[in-house]
C-alpha cells in the first residue's frame, strides 16, 4: 500500500510507540487522525500535526471506541483507509493472586477495545480496501509467568485478528497483527497491578516502527519476533 495521501486513524497516538508511528505515517504523506485518552497529551502532540484531527476517548469503554472511529471518519472527510491500534496496559503477579477486576481491565483495554475499534472501522476500511493494524504483543506467542492475564488478553486479540483475516480474505482488507518484543515505552512502569521483577533487554522502538511501516506498505499479515534468533519476521 502506498501511504501517501491515505487517511489513517492511530488509536493510542499519545503513547511512546503510537506517537512515533504517527510521525512516521505523517512523514510518508498520510493524513493522521490522532486518538488518545488524555486531552493534554493530545494537544501537545497536535502541535506537530497542524492539520490532523484529535479525538479523546476511553479505551475501557467500547461505546467510546466506536464514537472515536465515527468522529475520525467524519473529520477525515468520510474516508478511512487505515486503522492502527497501539494502545495497551499491563499487569504483573502470579495468576493465583490476580484479582478478577485486574483481569477484566486487561481484557477491556487489550482485547475488547481493539475489537470495538476495528469493528467500527471495518465498513470504511473495506470500501477503501485498506488495512487494519493492531498491536498485540510477543506475549501472544510466548505466555509469560507473572503475566498470565496480560498474556491471555494479548493472545485473545491475536486469535480474533487471525479469524478476521480469514473472513476478510476476499474483501481486499489487510489485517496486520503486530507482535513485537518488549520495548521501553513505560508500559511496565504504569502497570495497573504488580511490579515487573525482571524484563528482557528492550528492543529499539524506532526499529519496531520501521517494521510496522514496512508491514503497512507490503500488506503484511503479521510482525513477530524469534526470541532465539533475535530476529523480526514480517510476513
Amino acid at each position: 500500500m502506498e501511504l501517501q495521501g491515505k487517511n489513517v486513524l492511530v488509536a493510542g497516538a499519545t503513547g511512546v510507540l503510537g506517537s512515533r508511528v504517527s510521525r512516521a505515517l505523517r512523514d510518508e504523506g498520510a493524513r493522521v487522525a490522532l486518538a488518545g485518552r488524555n486531552r493534554h497529551d493530545l494537544d501537545a502532540l497536535s502541535g506537530e500535526f497542524p492539520d490532523s484531527p484529535t479525538i479523546e476517548f476511553e479505551a475501557i469503554d467500547t461505546d467510546s471506541c466506536t464514537r472515536c472511529v465515527e468522529t475520525a471518519v467524519r473529520e477525515l472527510g468520510e474516508r478511512l483507509d487505515v486503522l492502527v491500534v497501539t494502545l495497551g496496559v499491563a499487569a504483573f503477579g502470579p495468576a493465583r493472586e490476580t484479582d478478577s477486576a485486574v483481569v477484566e481491565h486487561l481484557l477491556a483495554v487489550n482485547t475488547l477495545a481493539p475489537i470495538a475499534l476495528t469493528t467500527a472501522a471495518l465498513p470504511h476500511v473495506r470500501r477503501a480496501e485498506g488495512t487494519v493494524a493492531v498491536l498485540s504483543a510477543i506475549l501472544a506467542d510466548h505466555p509469560t509467568p507473572d503475566m498470565a492475564a496480560s498474556s491471555s488478553s494479548k493472545a485473545a486479540v491475536s486469535a480474533w485478528l487471525t479469524a478476521l483475516r480469514r473472513e476478510e480474505r476476499s474483501s481486499g482488507v489487510s489485517v496486520f497483527d503486530i507482535r513485537p518484543p518488549h520495548m521501553d515505552t513505560g508500559l511496565a512502569d504504569r502497570a495497573i497491578a504488580g511490579t515487573a521483577s525482571r524484563l528482557p533487554t528492550p528492543t529499539d522502538i524506532d526499529l519496531v516502527v520501521g517494521q510496522i511501516l514496512s508491514g503497512l506498505r507490503d500488506g503484511a499479515r503479521e510482525l513477530s519476533f524469534d526470541v532465539r534468533a533475535g530476529e523480526f519476521s514480517l510476513r
